[in-house]
Order: structure tokens, then sequence, then C-alpha cells
């Protein structure tokens, strides 16, 4: 994953040093999120589907797949999540819901 630039100030009499990001490191990062979630999505869906679980089971299966996911991410950004995103909402919840259509899509294939 990229960072962002430390190198650069905007201001040298600046008393805030805010963080400056580089938009395409930025953008590759969301991409790796993206990927991530739909890729896990789709493994979590056939794991579902062929243990059998259904209704909320099948759900809750998904929440906790994301969460382990989310971890996953976290961790691989070396729990400095400030240095490679806006915010840490990007890395918990980007990619969520069309992860889950991607979900219930293998989930219920093999039916």
């Amino acid at each position: 994953m990229a960072g962002h630039n430390d190198s650069e100030k905007k201001s040298t009499e600046s008393t805030n040093d805010l963080p400056t990001f580089n938009a395409e490191n930025l953008q590759s990062n969301l991409k790796v999120i993206y990927y991530s979630r739909t890729f896990m999505s789709i493994i979590a869906g056939v794991v579902a589907g062929i243990l059998g679980f259904t209704s909320l089971k099948g759900f809750i299966f998904y929440v906790l797949v994301m969460a382990l996911t989310s971890v996953g991410l976290v961790a691989k950004t070396g729990f400095s999540i400030h240095t490679f995103f806006d915010s840490w909402n990007q890395i918990a919840f980007d990619g969520f819901f069309g992860g889950l259509m991607s979900f219930v899509l293998f989930w219920t294939y093999p039916k």
C-alpha cells in the first residue's frame, strides 16, 4: 500500500502539520480494499453455501468475514491507518454493500 508524502509541507509557518495525500496512492489503496472485499465476499458466499448456512446465519457469517477482512487490512497497514487512508471508515466500511451482493450471488448459486 502506498503512503502519504511526508517530505512535502504546505507551509513552513504552519503549526498544524496536516498530512498530505497523493491522490493516486489513495485511489490505489481504495482499489485494494474494494478488490479484497469482493474476493472475500465470493469466498465467503461459496463457503456459506457449502456449509449450508441459511437465513440469519449466512448474513452473520458475512459480517464476521468482513470484520476479519477489515482486521487483515488494518494489519497490512501496520496498524497506522492514517498513513494510507483519510479515515478509518474507509477501511472498515468501503465495499461492504457491494460485497454483500457478490456474497448473496455465490451463497445462493449452488442451490
